[in-house]
């Protein structure tokens, strides 16, 4: 009995003293953001006819699907194309601030908003990335994704030195002024009706803000810690099981398209790979998809250890050297995928959900040679522009350039001999 308690203690202090992953974590918040945004930008040219009031899924067809299903999206508030734009850009800034780790609870929720809003607005828009992105979005708000490769991260580093140097830290006003507008919206919406078609979403909103407010007003009573150590714990468990939750859905997508593949006739005879390439939809490198299809073994062995490599994923997270072979390769896959079928944000999306299995040795070594090669870069700009010269060296240079140039006349140079 006395070792069964110790270990759940060890257990419960595990998972509520720290927020495991913190690595990981960011990696997925990078991944997902900036697949999003990437894909907000290349889609800005055609935002109306994808998202639009005016779009081919027309206003009236979306609000009765989600009148129907009870999907969020704030695009349906109204169809004012004033409204549209607004919030289209807003998505931007808000994919933007995650990205880089500017407020990152804040921004997590933002997020969610934006690609929950736009992709219910127009259902039938993307593809299988589209659905992780939908559902890591809505992960991604339970989880402290900011402690590392952050702004946030970064800011929290300058504060703890200037107190340990026994400065004095000035007040945040951006979080208070975020958090107040964010109120208002949520205020202005609920009140209004536009919560209406669901509850879930509307709840989390709110519970969202409330956590804020009291994880603002526990860091401004330094003297009692109580309430400070209480909501870490309470983020912390969030996290972890958010963490857990991603693997889990992971492990779920690849063990369901594996199983799935081995039921169907062309997996089966190895030919399942030969038709999406020479789909034209599918298919922006016609020669490079001739090339690899030309071989009935390599379309053989490629539909095979698709399948093999996704049935066995799941199962072999407990092995870390075989775990790792198996995420290298389906990190290949993708990318080949994103080459060869043009889908780089479906593959975008699936690396960076295979990414949370990574190393955390592999992530910190990656982050330091990213760092390196920033500093590097730097040096060889600042190598590039030269110094600040004194009055003196620059009139005395101007004087000799303009006497040893070959442009100089022979009247110039014979008077200035004779000087």
């Amino acid at each position: 009995m006395n070792r069964l308690s110790l270990t759940l203690s060890r257990g419960v202090a595990k998972v509520t003293e720290a927020a495991l992953g913190p690595y990981q974590s960011a990696v997925v918040r990078i991944g997902f953001a900036g697949t999003w945004l990437l894909f907000l930008l290349r889609e800005f040219p055609h935002r109306q006819e994808l998202y639009g009031p005016a779009g081919p899924w027309g206003w009236n067809l979306a609000k009765e699907l989600t009148a129907d299903n009870h999907a969020f999206t704030a695009l349906l508030w109204t169809d004012g194309q004033l409204w549209f734009e607004s919030f289209y850009l807003l998505a931007i800034l808000a994919a933007a601030a995650l990205l880089v780790g500017w407020r990152t609870r804040t921004a997590s929720v933002l997020f969610m908003v934006g690609v929950l809003s736009l992709q219910n607005r127009s259902v039938f828009v993307g593809d299988g990335g589209d659905n992780v992105l939908h559902l890591m979005s809505f992960y991604l708000v339970f989880t402290r994704c900011g402690q590392v490769w952050s702004l946030d991260a970064r800011r929290a580093a300058r504060v703890e030195a200037a107190r340990e140097r026994g400065e004095r830290v000035a007040a945040d006003r951006v979080g208070p002024a975020l958090w107040a507008v964010f109120g208002l919206v949520l205020v202005l919406a609920t009140f209004t009706g536009r919560f209406a078609n669901g509850w879930l979403i509307p709840a989390l909103l709110w519970t969202a803000w409330a956590g804020l407010a009291l994880w603002w007003a526990a860091g401004r009573r330094p003297r009692s810690s109580e309430p400070r150590i209480l909501l870490d714990a309470v983020a912390n468990v969030l996290h972890n099981g958010a963490l857990v939750v991603i693997m889990a859905e992971a492990c779920l997508i690849y063990a369901t398209a594996g199983w799935y593949k081995i039921q169907g006739s062309r997996w089966q005879d190895g030919t399942a790979v030969y038709y999406p390439l020479h789909l034209d939809y599918f298919s922006p490198w016609p020669a490079l998809a001739d090339l690899m299809s030309s071989s009935g073994t390599i379309m053989a062995v490629v539909a095979y250890g698709t399948v093999m490599v996704q049935v066995a994923f799941p199962f072999t997270l407990f092995n870390r050297r075989v775990k790792n072979v198996l995420l290298v390769l389906l990190m290949i896959e993708h990318s080949v995928i994103a080459v060869v079928l043009g889908l780089p944000f479906f593959s975008l999306a699936m690396i960076t959900a295979d990414a949370v299995f990574l190393p955390t040795p592999f992530l910190r070594r990656l982050g330091t040679l990213a760092v390196r090669a920033c500093e590097r870069f730097a040096r060889r700009d600042e190598r590039t522009v030269p110094a600040p010269r004194s009055p003196q060296e620059s009139a005395e240079d101007g004087s000799q350039g303009r006497w040893d140039s070959p442009r100089a006349s022979a009247a110039e140079r014979g008077g200035r001999f004779t000087a």
